[in-house]
């Protein structure tokens, strides 16, 4: 099996287009191939392929072979395809290349517990494509995604959270009486609950780029759910030893958190601010 999927990783990395004739019989078999290790390299073969002769990979059925592995019961194959369906989709805008039924989703979900680290990013990004049909389907799958935000991978926190974001949108849009309307109201309150200590976890991270990275996400999750972090605006003041890029962010963070009840705080805050050294942020700080 070591060797059949080196060969066919081997013959993937050789852009060419003369070869790719040569490439598209032995990738069709190792599609099939009993071995899991072979299938997932195969799978990601395909996406190599598509870069390359797009209209060869969908006139050979190689797309409808990629959907079959999602329901692989090998999980680390079901993240290479959904991996491999999301490039395809990206690169060809196109997001019904990643349709997903309801058995898939279900999948989906299973092969999250089991798969590494970067194929949970994989098939989290393709749950977020997925449009649920009613809060309670919504629901069914905040639940099952919930565990992700404790990850040790700030990618997987964060693509968790985006998950958890558009299914909560879908909640809203789904409420068929005032009593459903309460009680959604109650178990969104919850989720975003469970939401503020993972996002000020990603912080505390000892390097200053992911902390840029963490703060970027925190500002747009802000913006369309500001209630998330309303009681953390402590977190986003500014330490002595922080970048520029990253006091910059914290400032604009914590100008959107500014209510009533922590107004004080932060108005002393800005004052402190305003004899920093940089002029920039001085600026910023004053405006």
């Amino acid at each position: 099996p070591l060797v059949r999927a080196l060969a066919i990783r081997t013959m993937g990395c050789i852009r060419v287009e003369r070869i790719i004739e040569y490439l598209c019989e032995p990738l069709q078999k190792t599609l099939r191939d009993e071995d899991p290790y072979v299938r997932k390299t195969a799978a990601m073969c395909v996406a190599k392929l598509y870069d390359i002769q797009p209209e060869l990979v969908i006139d050979r059925g190689f797309v409808d072979a990629l959907r079959d592995l999602v329901s692989d019961p090998n999980p680390t194959v079901v993240a290479n395809a959904v991996a491999a369906l999301n490039e395809i989709a990206e690169t060809s805008s196109d997001d019904s290349v990643l349709e997903l039924s309801t058995s898939a989703l279900q999948k989906l979900l299973a092969a999250l517990n089991e798969c590494t680290e970067w194929g949970q990013v994989s098939i989290l990004d393709a749950l977020a494509k997925y449009q649920p049909t009613d809060a309670k389907d919504a629901l069914s799958v905040i639940e099952r995604v919930m565990p992700r935000l404790q990850h040790a991978n700030s990618a997987v926190v964060l693509s968790a959270v985006k998950v958890i974001l558009r299914y909560m949108k879908t909640c809203y849009f789904h409420t068929e009486n005032v009593n459903s309307i309460e009680d959604d109201t109650e178990t969104l309150n919850s989720i975003r609950k469970k939401l503020a200590p993972p996002l000020v976890t990603l912080l505390n991270s000892d390097l200053e780029e992911i902390t840029y990275v963490a703060l970027r996400n925190i500002n747009l999750i802000v913006q369309a759910e500001p209630k998330i972090l309303e009681n953390e605006v402590k977190v986003f003041f500014c330490k002595y030893n922080d970048p520029i890029y990253v006091k910059l962010e914290k400032l604009e963070i914590m100008i959107r958190l500014v209510s009533e009840r922590n107004i004080d705080q932060v108005l002393l805050e800005l004052k402190e601010y305003a004899q920093e050294v940089d002029v920039d942020f001085v600026r910023r700080a004053v405006r």
